[in-house]
């Protein structure tokens, strides 16, 4: 099997799917937090993935992505044998895994593929783990059966209604935090859409509780040298990708982050109307 080979590629809801790659060296190496930086072909652009799992003694990522934009959509529709034209990684720093207590993982979107591992690797260190995903509607959620194998109690969002609670996964966490005896939660740790982040750390911290969020902002070469990604953390300029991505949800400068995830949207518009247009 040649490295870089995609071995399936699954669709989990709409416009969004899982593929399996052939990368022996990052599936061995690769912890819950890290990501990885993926071309499709030669002259393709270099974008962040997350690694939803890992199997070592196959050399096997599971990765998890949305078709947006051009590099996403492309990706989206290769096929089993062909292969990526190359992947780098592990990229940032690992989670910061130990016990904690009570955790509560919030996750929007695919940003349910980010904190899986994280939920799993804390499980693994006895901590009792409530997670709560969230999406517009049931036939956007994805990886719900991993979910319930990885924490202890799995809360539903959608904002239909179609599954669990009708409204925000942030509705839940506000119950949650807000419940009889839920003074013993120790941590809040939470990945999906940045308005969704910063309401969770604002909940989060009215209760008293830290809040870990792991940013996925514009990047580009994942080693710190091209500056894209910056967010200012405690006032300072920090590069997610190399300083995070994970970061103390009540240090960011939110507004900030927000716009600047927002830079090029005209530009990717523009580019994903170009390749539409050439099929």
């Amino acid at each position: 099997m040649k490295k870089n080979n995609i071995i399936s590629i699954l669709p989990l809801a709409e416009k969004i799917k899982q593929i399996e790659v052939f990368s022996p060296e990052i599936a061995r190496k690769i912890q819950p937090g890290q990501f990885v930086i993926i071309r499709v072909h030669k002259n393709g652009e270099r974008i962040p993935l997350t690694v939803a799992k890992k199997t070592p003694a196959t050399g096997i990522l599971t990765i998890v992505f949305q078709e947006v934009g051009v590099t996403t959509t492309l990706l989206g529709r290769l096929k089993p044998g062909d292969a990526l034209h190359d992947i780098a990684g592990p990229l940032g720093k690992a989670a910061e895994i130990m016990y904690y207590g009570n955790v509560v993982v919030v996750a929007g979107g695919v940003g349910a593929a980010e904190v899986l591992p994280v939920c799993g690797a804390l499980k693994s260190k006895g901590n009792t783990v409530d997670v709560i995903v969230g999406a517009r509607s049931a036939s956007m959620l994805i990886l719900l059966d991993d979910f319930k194998k990885a924490g202890d109690r799995l809360f539903i969002a959608t904002d239909d209604g179609t599954a669990g609670d009708k409204g925000f996964v942030t509705d839940v966490l506000k119950k949650l935090v807000t419940a009889p005896g839920s003074g013993g939660i120790s941590l809040v740790y939470s990945a999906g859409p940045v308005l969704m982040m910063k309401r969770v750390c604002e909940i989060a911290k009215e209760a008293g509780i830290r809040t870990v969020v792991s940013l996925n902002p514009i990047m580009i070469d994942g080693t710190g040298m091209c500056g894209s990604c910056r967010v200012t953390v405690s006032g300072k300029m920090k590069f997610a990708c190399v300083d995070g991505p994970e970061f103390d949800g009540d240090d960011i400068n939110w507004d900030e982050l927000e716009n600047r995830v927002k830079l090029f949207s005209g530009q990717e518009r523009e580019a994903i109307k170009k390749l539409n247009d050439k099929k």
